[in-house]
């Protein structure tokens, strides 16, 4: 595998293609179709010839997202379309960076992506009977009916992979037109690479521009998400918590009495776990009572949904994110209005965490792949803080956030419904930008119960 050219070298190289590119191509992005079909291939060639990204769906956003993925600073769902969620990830990789934050594509920040591209973006995946277990009907609205439910499972095949890959289920659809979602069929996803794994000591959480972004010991920026983070209703806590505990595969304690109350449900409810899940397939408890940085069933609408306080991820963020955090260690920071992820870290004074690791390992995933089709990797130990028995009901034990206690009974103080309702009635802002976190876990564990719980 060719060796990588040092960030800085690369960022030297922009500042000079951005003279070698003539001013009229620069503005051609912005008249190029809306829509128009594309391949796996074509993502693989698209080429970058100046100005911003492409308005609606193209096969260059879609590869620009997947690098921003790669390079540790999320996008949310990878689905081809600009928006939101990926200019601010562009933002996000700009203050890494060191260029000025405007969240506009341009030619230092695509030369610099350059780095993430060393093995193909795309894989030839064939489903298998495996991906069509576990997969249920329909997940009703009505916590009453959740609760009679054996799992918050997937609902379809598309589902489970686009977690898995870190797409849009209808963007695996669009670049594989005609193939059914079927064990046997074989099609075309996302390759993103492997999760970080160097530990978090610091979050710090942007509530104006949506964005989550954890630092190692040392200063650096290891991940930087999107998120949804509270609303001018039911906003988000301020200062500084600590991570207490973390629960994977939570089930969800719904009590009225200690939070909200959905629809006609006056009663406590244990809803089971999974991916959709009032609060996804992670729960990430801080010292806060009742709240947490946790998974979403609906990761394309983070920037479109409202919370009643607690921090939602992606369920990969949320997963990756999970295995980076120390509990009784790590400390999550809210910023006050007007202060920024910069004014806080001094932006540019450290240099970003590399992932030739993460990218090595990812390439040899990738070269497995081409003969067998079906590499995914899932080989992550599991931290010795979870077990695999059956989720039970977990509690919430109030801490001043010193050592790691007994883990949290998920009593999440959001509910998208009811949050989105009383985001109406606030003050409306504009859609806003995001920053993250990453590091993964396996599939199907959970915190083991309190002592004496059953």
């Amino acid at each position: 595998m060719p060796r990588r050219l040092a960030l800085s070298t690369f960022f030297g190289l922009s500042l000079l293609a951005a003279s070698a590119i003539p001013a009229a191509a620069q503005t051609s992005a912005a008249t190029q179709d809306r829509d128009v079909p594309f391949t796996a291939e074509q993502m693989e060639i698209a080429a970058y010839d100046g100005g911003d990204l492409p308005r609606g769906r193209s096969a260059l956003t879609a590869k620009v997202q997947l690098l921003l993925d790669r390079s540790g600073t999320s996008p949310g769902v990878i689905d081809g379309y600009k928006g939101a969620m990926s200019e601010s990830a562009i933002r996000a990789f700009e203050r890494r960076v060191g260029l000025p934050e405007d969240g506009l594509m341009d030619p230092h920040v695509w030369n610099l992506l350059q780095s993430y591209s060393e093995i193909p973006l795309t894989q030839t995946y064939t489903i298998t009977q495996e991906d069509a277990e576990g997969l249920v009907d329909d997940i009703p609205s009505d916590f009453a009916e959740k609760a009679k439910m054996s799992t918050q499972g997937y609902t379809s095949i598309a589902e489970k992979l686009g977690e898995r890959f870190h797409m849009d289920e209808k963007f695996i659809s669009f670049l594989n037109p005609g193939v059914p979602m079927v064990p046997g069929s074989t099609i075309k996803v996302a390759n993103p690479a492997a999760n970080m794994s160097k530990k978090v000591a610091r979050i710090f959480i942007d509530k104006a521009t949506r964005r989550v972004a954890a630092y190692d010991e040392a200063g650096r920026m290891i991940v930087d998400y999107p998120a949804t983070i509270g609303s001018d209703a039911t906003p988000s806590p301020s200062g500084k918590h600590r991570v207490t505990s973390v629960a994977i595969n939570p089930n969800y304690t719904y009590n009225p009495s200690k939070n909200f109350k959905q629809g006609n449900n006056d009663k406590a409810l244990i809803i089971p776990p999974g991916p959709n899940g009032p609060v996804g397939s992670v729960w990430i408890d801080l010292s806060k009572p009742t709240y947490g940085i946790h998974g979403t069933p609906t990761p394309s609408q983070l920037f479109r949904n409202q919370s009643r306080g607690c921090v939602r991820l992606t369920n990969w963020d949320a997963q990756e994110l999970a295995r980076l955090v120390i509990p009784g260690v790590t400390t999550v920071e809210f910023l006050d209005a007007g202060v920024t992820i910069a004014d806080v870290t001094g932006a540019g004074s450290q240099p970003a965490a590399t992932r030739d690791e993460v990218l090595e390992t990812a390439s040899a995933a990738a070269a497995e792949a081409v003969t067998q089709t079906n590499t995914v990797s899932d080989t992550l130990p599991a931290p010795a803080t979870v077990t695999t028995k059956p989720a039970a009901p977990l509690s919430l034990p109030e801490t001043s956030g010193g050592a790691a206690p007994a883990p949290p009974k998920v009593y999440e103080n959001t509910s998208e419904e009811t949050a989105d309702a009383a985001a109406s009635l606030a003050p409306k802002r504009g859609d806003p930008l995001s920053h993250a976190l990453s590091g993964a876990l396996p599939d199907a564990f959970v915190v083991p119960p309190l002592e004496g719980e059953n």
